[in-house]
């Protein structure tokens, strides 16, 4: 199947920002969207938006630092749709901070939520990939490991370690799997609202120049858009301004 039209989507962290942006323009081009988050009101608001507005979609809570919820998210999907064809892993979080406070708790849900979480969400899609001989994963990255700056060191180590495993995960997928890292740079969303560093709050810019969640979702929609023999590896999109 190429295109969007008629695919069955999964999306992590679908109830704000880049995930919910990803599924209303893949919904509006026909693709039949399963939504996963932790936030059940937000995900039936838009489940809701999605059906007024002649899409198709269901939902159901996933917290993706628990393997089940990405298995049973995925068996949803099949159970529904008879197949899943996306999984882009969207779900995570920032709360950044100098070494030196030492929050050893953000890093760790850093760690659960930005990498576990997409290793989950393999380990649920992958053996139903194989069997349909099709799928796709679309891993939502981070232009903070593309360039390392001060105070982002975990954050920037976990979408590191997402990027090591999608190309790992692409060299060893064979001609039938696709995988696509999606690296944004800032983007208005609700990132912000996990940082829980004085400092890093204080150094907030002047001039807000963030992306909107929609320029991110384009480029997620642009790599399951393409032919089925064509694997877009990695898409960075960062604001003109961003340095």
């Amino acid at each position: 199947m190429t295109g969007i039209d008629g695919k069955v989507v999964a999306i992590t962290g679908a109830g704000s920002g880049i995930g919910e942006a990803s599924a209303l323009l893949l919904a509006s081009r026909g693709a039949k969207l399963v939504l996963g988050a932790r936030r059940s009101d937000r995900l039936e608001a838009l489940g809701a938006r999605i059906e007024a507005n002649g899409g198709t979609a269901v939902w159901k809570a996933t917290d993706v630092r628990r393997r089940g919820d990405l298995a049973d998210l995925v068996a949803y999907a099949c159970g529904r749709y008879g197949a899943l064809d996306v999984l882009v892993s969207n779900a995570g979080i920032g709360p950044i901070s100098p070494f030196d406070e030492l929050r050893v708790e953000d890093w760790d849900q850093m760690i659960d939520v930005n990498f576990r979480g997409v290793l989950h969400g393999i380990a649920a899609a992958l053996p139903v990939f194989r069997k349909q001989g099709t799928g796709q994963f679309v891993n939502v990255v981070s232009t903070a490991g593309l360039r390392i700056v001060p105070n982002q060191a975990v954050y920037a180590a976990t979408k590191n370690a997402v990027r090591t495993v999608s190309e790992g995960l692409r060299q060893e997928a064979g001609p039938g799997l696709r995988v696509t890292m999606i690296s944004p740079g800032y983007v208005a969303t609700e990132f912000a609202d996990s940082v829980t560093s004085p400092t890093v709050k204080s150094q907030a810019p002047a001039v807000d120049f963030s992306l909107s969640p929609d320029d991110i979702a384009r480029a997620v929609a642009f790599a399951i858009e393409q032919p089925s023999n064509v694997d877009v590896g990695d898409i960075v999109v960062r604001p003109t301004a961003q340095s």
